[in-house]
């Protein structure tokens, strides 16, 4: 979706500007917890990168995304009070003044789905609605004293829903002449079980792990039957490329799925690293690579043409977390661990970088070899 007239890019940029800042500041903090030879603050950076990298950068991203989808200043809300909250929760700034605003936050996203809702009802608008609910209730279950390991499926189910939603949407391309009923119900059924399977791990711990693994399973088959990634993964340049990064994404849900489904809840050690990672750097920042060269010029009406050079850290992304998944978390080789969850950040700095230069070089004329953008391809990514 494209954003109306009255949403200038000008009151867009320091809102992606401070994104920007969240993720660097999330990346940051991972050093820290990697107990790398970086100074952690007094403010503790290394407790805030869950919450930085989830709500403010994230959560940024997508509330920007959709106030400019709604095309109305007031949807500037959402994405400017969760990066003021993840800045200050990131700042050290005790109390609940962080998570205060990331609840509010939710609450002005819930609002613009409601807009968007008026304007057109939509089973995939309810799973990102459900999302923003999704995030709502981790940030209260926060301001009550629950610890952040507890929080991770509500952290995730924000993730999940959300992009559910957006490739919902899309699907439709491909049930042209079809009935969408079945298709709904299974979509429903699936996002449903996400919202019931958060609740149930927060109340009862050890079946409700295994509901929750077997929901985001749900979600997955859903999305390996009815996504149009399947079709065009066997195109070419960047309908290809996006296509490659959803179900690469895809795989690490279905792994974070079965790691909760076969073995239960768990706050800490090398499986938490595991299922964490899966869900937010497999899955969740396979999606964002994916959907940059259509998400980002929609928002900074900016072209940002696809080039090959996008899979360099689309591949060290996968092949790093592989190696920080298996043979880290899965063997305990402690060393690779670390090193590939280095090369993890590289990974996400590198993607940036790749975007930054290829939108500049689009903005110059210079962009040799690129293939021009396209506001919405076909059969591509949803907007």
């Amino acid at each position: 979706m494209t954003g109306r007239p009255g949403l200038s890019v000008r009151s867009r940029l320091p809102l992606l500007a401070a994104g920007a800042v969240c993720l660097l500041g999330g990346l940051y903090a991972a050093l820290v917890l990697l107990d790398l030879p970086v100074p952690d603050t007094a403010t503790g950076a290394g407790q805030a990168h869950g919450p930085v990298m989830v709500f403010g950068f994230v959560g940024t991203l997508v509330g920007l995304e959709r106030a400019v989808a709604l095309g109305s200043r007031w949807g500037l809300l959402a994405p400017s009070c969760s990066a003021l909250g993840a800045l200050t929760v990131l700042a050290g700034i005790p109390g609940w003044a962080g998570p205060l605003l990331l609840a509010v936050a939710a609450v002005a996203l819930l609002g613009v789905y409601r807009a968007l809702w008026a304007r057109q009802a939509s089973v995939a608008l309810l799973a990102q609605a459900a999302g923003a609910l999704c995030w709502y209730v981790g940030t209260l279950l926060w301001l009550g004293g629950t610890p952040i390991e507890e929080l991770v499926p509500w952290l995730a189910g924000f993730v999940v829903l959300t992009i559910a939603g957006e490739r919902r949407e899309l699907a439709d391309v491909g049930l042209l002449g079809r009935d969408r009923r079945p298709v709904d119900r299974w979509f429903l059924a699936a996002t449903s079980a996400v919202l019931a399977g958060a609740t149930a791990i927060l109340l009862w711990p050890a079946n409700g792990a295994a509901f929750w693994g077997l929901a985001l399973l749900g979600v997955v088959g859903w999305l390996a039957v009815f996504d149009v990634a399947r079709r065009t993964v066997r195109g070419r340049g960047l309908p290809r490329y996006v296509a490659v990064g959803l179900l690469a994404g895809y795989a690490w849900l279905a792994v974070a799925g079965l790691l909760w489904a076969g073995g239960g809840p768990t706050d800490g050690g090398p499986r938490y690293d595991a299922v964490l990672h899966a869900v937010f750097l497999g899955f969740t920042m396979s999606m964002i690579f994916a959907h940059a060269p259509v998400i980002l010029p929609a928002v900074l009406r900016r072209r940002l043409p696809y080039h090959p050079v996008l899979y360099l850290p689309l591949g060290l992304l996968h092949l790093s977390l592989v190696a920080r998944v298996g043979f880290g978390d899965g063997v305990g080789w402690v060393g690779v661990w670390r090193w590939a969850a280095v090369a993890n950040e590289v990974a996400v700095v590198g993607f940036a970088g790749c975007a930054a230069i290829l939108m500049l070089r689009a903005r110059r004329g210079t962009s040799a070899g690129a293939q021009p953008h396209v506001t919405r391809p076909p059969m591509a990514v949803a907007s």
